[in-house]
């Protein structure tokens, strides 16, 4: 009676200490007690009692059950922090609301199951300089310089940037020195993710262009974008919305202020371990005349020579249809630097 009495109570701590384990079991009929750590990149850290962590392909798994709450992420985005119940291959199941009755999602559904906390957002930026010169027949100098910033979180998105770049040029029969190149600009726009694709947007720009006698150029708007794409290696987006647009050329008496649409994208994409290329564009046609708009758009190779360092050839094209009185309405500039990651 005394032995039967511990085989009995041995019995009873071993279907115990098997009923409170995280159980998987795979398509070729192995079966696994223990606990789920993390499943990330289609891949489950499991601690079996019996071979230790021992790592499972996602697409392996017929079914899998937890005693305890495990944090459950779906590729829709759903979250859910609760035990895991037995349910058909290629299934599990969860309890919903106040009843007993189970929900069913597909295994293959999962994006992770208690992932690493998130990486805190930081900015991140690109800057980076050029300087040409020549001397003989010609003496020439020009210089430039390119900023960039960006911090994505979660929910919003910063970006800014800004460029510069200033020439000059001497005379060879009068040796008197001539302005040739002399402008900046600025932008920055923000973005609230209302979902994982649809976002509302503000932003706004600054430009001064003494060669094409443009005083100040501001523009001020807003409205929605959509994210089509968005991961490390190609980033796509596009925006529409509405935007005030004030011009001042100099020598000009009156001034110029509107009110436009504004509709353009941002894209980029590293082609290779070593080049990425850039590209962005923004229309604004008035309101009252269509034909009264101004575009510019801004297309960037960059090849990385170093973790951190690179070299780049950036192009930018600027058309205004209402130009200053004795300007062209195209204005193209070409930039060639050196830069460096941050």
């Amino acid at each position: 009676m005394h032995r039967l009495f511990h085989l009995t109570f041995l019995a009873v701590m071993l279907l115990s200490l098997t009923a409170s384990a995280d159980e998987v079991f795979l398509a070729n009929g192995d079966r696994y007690s223990g606990t789920i750590l993390q499943l990330t990149g289609g891949k489950l850290v499991f601690v079996s009692d019996a071979a230790g962590e021992v790592n499972l392909k996602q697409g392996d798994i017929r079914s899998f059950t937890s005693m305890g709450p495990v944090e459950i992420h779906l590729k829709d985005g759903t979250v859910f922090n609760q035990s895991i119940q037995v349910a058909e291959p290629g299934q599990f199941a969860i309890e919903t609301g106040t009843t007993l009755r189970a929900q069913t999602f597909q295994i293959a559904d999962i994006a992770a199951i208690n992932p690493p906390p998130k990486p805190r957002p930081k900015w991140t930026g690109s800057l980076s300089a050029g300087f040409t010169a020549t001397s003989g027949n010609t003496s020439t100098e020009a210089i430039n310089a390119s900023f960039s910033m960006a911090r994505r979180s979660e929910k919003d998105r910063t970006t800014a940037s800004a460029d510069y770049a200033k020439g000059k040029q001497d005379d060879p029969d009068t040796g008197e020195e001539e302005t040739i190149e002399d402008w900046w600009r600025a932008k920055a726009q923000y973005d609230y993710f209302f979902s994982k694709k649809f976002f509302g947007f503000v932003n706004g720009s600054y430009e001064k262009d003494s060669i094409a006698d443009l005083d100040r150029r501001v523009v001020v708007g807003g409205g929605a974008g959509y994210q089509w794409i968005e991961s490390e290696r190609t980033n796509f987006s596009t925006t529409l919305g509405l935007a005030s647009l004030y011009e001042k050329f100099e020598d000009a008496t009156d001034s110029n202020s509107e009110l436009s649409a504004q509709a353009g994208y941002n894209f980029d994409h590293q082609i290779n371990k070593s080049v990425k290329f850039l590209h962005d564009l923004t229309y604004y046609p008035a309101l009252d005349k269509v034909s009264d708009y101004y575009l510019t758009t801004t297309a960037e190779l960059r090849a990385s020579f170093t973790q951190s360092m690179y070299a780049n050839f950036k192009v930018i094209f600027n058309y205004d249809a209402t130009p200053a009185a004795t300007r062209s309405s195209t204005d193209v500039k070409y930039i060639f630097g050196v830069g460096m990651t941050f």
